[in-house]
């Protein structure tokens, strides 16, 4: 690629971007302002086995990173997530973005639609994630929810306070950066029964079922019974919308509406996404859920929605980032309540104890911060050093 961006360091990107699907990946790139190269300078650490893409968008300095193919659930997204702080300890600002299951309730005033976005919202009992596998089974088969996940850092939960105060005076900028995306890269709007494209399904394959009536047939709901479709009012646009609250996160794929109601009552929070990669991170990095929905949790689920859903999620988040100051809070929830994760141990054992220092515009040597000395703290950067990450320059080379 000729006229490549490279920035001088990796402590020059702020913002570290997971990807729960390769088409969640596809879109993050796709929306990128500016694609650049490996940063000068950029060490991967031997336990590291991610695969990164790096590039800019709007002010921000962005590092990609996905899931491996073929897997999902908690332990997977912490996995990616350590990695990624193995090699950039200096993240303190993150991005989950992926799809989820829209639990929908129109009767309640809850009338999410596919391809809307959800996005974690603390509650003032909650962080924003529950998890909803962890119980501790009582008499008379009760169950109580025995976790309790860390809210989202201040400078995005500020982020996220505004762009809800905005939207109230404007409309959503996600539409506008859609058909940008789409013009840029008009393969992504092509669209077949068998592969889908990163655009809209059509209303007539948004189909909210009767939470008491299964799936008959093939893949799609052709042969599904149309009269047990809950009937919604019409929107005015298929654009989608916003919806700001608990997300519910697990190790368990569901397609089953009964289970999804015994969920819902379980952790007993009236959440508006089911999903499986949240819990996983919610301790260990420091960072925001941002959720399209691409089903509804039951037995008609199917991929038809998955890249579109992708996308908007990713719109979204591309949006918020306008909103986090580039010189901000030096805030960083680093680590970690690390009693609660089965892979809190790998986390611990692949933090480096070194970061880039950068003087007068020129790399130095990297310097020893602080160790980790104990396992069920959280580690915050020396002010010294987050002031330099948050403020360091910005200059890069041009390299053909």
């Amino acid at each position: 690629m000729s006229n490549q961006v490279i920035l001088d360091s990796p402590g020059l990107y702020n913002i570290g971007w997971i990807a729960s699907l390769p088409t969640g990946r596809a879109s993050a790139t796709a929306l990128l302002d500016e694609r650049h190269g490996e940063p000068h300078g950029f060490s991967q650490h031997p336990c590291d086995t991610n695969s990164y893409t790096w590039g800019r968008m709007g002010k921000h300095n962005i590092v990609i990173a996905s899931l491996e193919a073929g897997t999902s659930g908690t332990t997977s997204a912490a996995t990616t997530a350590s990695n990624m702080l193995s090699s950039l300890p200096h993240i303190k600002t993150g991005l989950l973005v992926g799809t989820g299951a829209g639990v929908a309730r129109p009767d309640s005033g809850i009338d999410i639609r596919l391809g809307d976005v959800v996005v974690s919202k603390p509650d003032g009992s909650t962080g924003g994630v529950v998890q909803y596998d962890l119980m501790k089974a009582k008499l008379n088969s009760a169950r109580e929810r025995k976790d309790f996940l860390n809210k989202p850092p201040s400078v995005l939960l500020h982020a996220l306070a505004n762009i809800q105060a905005e939207h109230h005076i404007a409309e959503s900028e996600v539409p506008e950066l859609l058909e940008k995306m789409w013009a840029a890269n008009p393969g992504m709007k092509k669209s077949t029964r068998a592969v889908p494209g990163f655009v809209h399904q059509g209303l007539e394959n948004d189909l909210l079922f009767k939470a008491e009536y299964s799936h008959v047939g093939s893949q799609y709901c052709c042969k599904c019974d149309q009269t047990e479709v809950i009937q919604r009012d019409m929107r005015d646009s298929t654009d989608p919308e916003i919806h700001y609250g608990i997300i519910a996160s697990g190790n368990t794929m569901i397609k089953d509406s009964a289970v999804r109601e015994r969920i819902l009552q379980d952790i007993g929070q009236e959440c508006l996404c089911i999903e499986m990669e949240a819990a996983g991170v919610m301790n260990h990095f420091p960072c925001i859920i941002i959720k399209g929905i691409c089903n509804y949790a039951d037995s008609h689920k199917n991929d038809r929605w998955q890249p579109y859903a992708s996308a908007t999620a990713a719109a979204f988040a591309k949006e918020l980032l306008r909103y986090v100051p580039r010189q901000g809070p030096i805030e960083t929830q680093k680590v970690i309540n690390a009693s609660n994760s089965p892979t809190s141990s790998l986390f611990i054992s692949r933090w480096p104890t070194m970061v880039y220092n950068k003087t007068s515009n020129s790399r130095e040597e990297a310097q020893d911060i602080r160790r980790i000395k104990d396992n069920a703290s959280r580690n915050v950067l020396d002010g010294e050093t987050s002031e330099y990450l948050y403020h360091g320059e910005s200059s890069y080379a041009r390299v053909k």
